[in-house]
């Protein structure tokens, strides 16, 4: 009877710790995706225009160094625009007047808030707002005016270079 307890202790021993084993796994997981709030942190809010690309947990950076997440994303009822609340670590002292840009980390490469600081030396504070935004800028939107020649780039298809002038009238043939 011994040898039967034995090893069923072993067992549960055994399955105890594969179920610890899985719960840390679900915990670390939930707080690295951006699911959990950090405790040294602070939220801050910014209204872009276009936020494609951009969703909860992603990257919040100054000069290429992660140093916050997006939170959550939300229309704004007044003005139309994506509301994004970004966590901030509480470390980083950005200032009051900084930009956000969405930007990306190439062509194929993810999305992330990049932080332009400003020169105000008071820094953003829990429930600041950032007001100077750039959005996600459409790729396709943009091949589409480099292809119609309506992207305002000077001597590209449509811009009228290359054709000839209309003749004043008064003024000299130019040979």
């Amino acid at each position: 009877m011994r040898a039967i307890f034995k090893e069923n202790l072993i067992e549960a021993l055994v399955g105890l710790l594969v179920v610890l084993l899985g719960a840390w796994f679900v915990v670390f997981a939930y707080s690295r995706t951006g699911g959990g709030a950090q405790a040294d942190s602070y939220r801050v809010e910014a209204l872009f225009p276009n936020i494609s690309g951009v969703y909860e947990g992603t990257d919040v950076r100054v000069a290429g160094m992660k140093v916050g997440t997006v939170r959550s994303a939300a229309l704004d009822p007044e003005s139309y625009q994506a509301k994004l609340t970004l966590s901030l670590n509480r470390g980083v002292k950005i200032p009051a007047d900084s930009s956000a840009a969405i930007t990306s980390e190439g062509i194929m490469g993810g999305t992330y808030i990049a932080l332009l600081p400003g020169g105000d030396p008071e820094p953003l504070k829990e429930g600041d707002v950032i007001v100077d935004t750039q959005g996600a800028m459409d790729l396709m939107a943009m091949i589409g005016q480099y292809i119609n020649g309506t992207g305002g780039m000077a001597g590209g298809a449509g811009s009228g270079a290359g054709h000839a002038a209309p003749h004043d009238e008064g003024a000299p043939a130019q040979p």
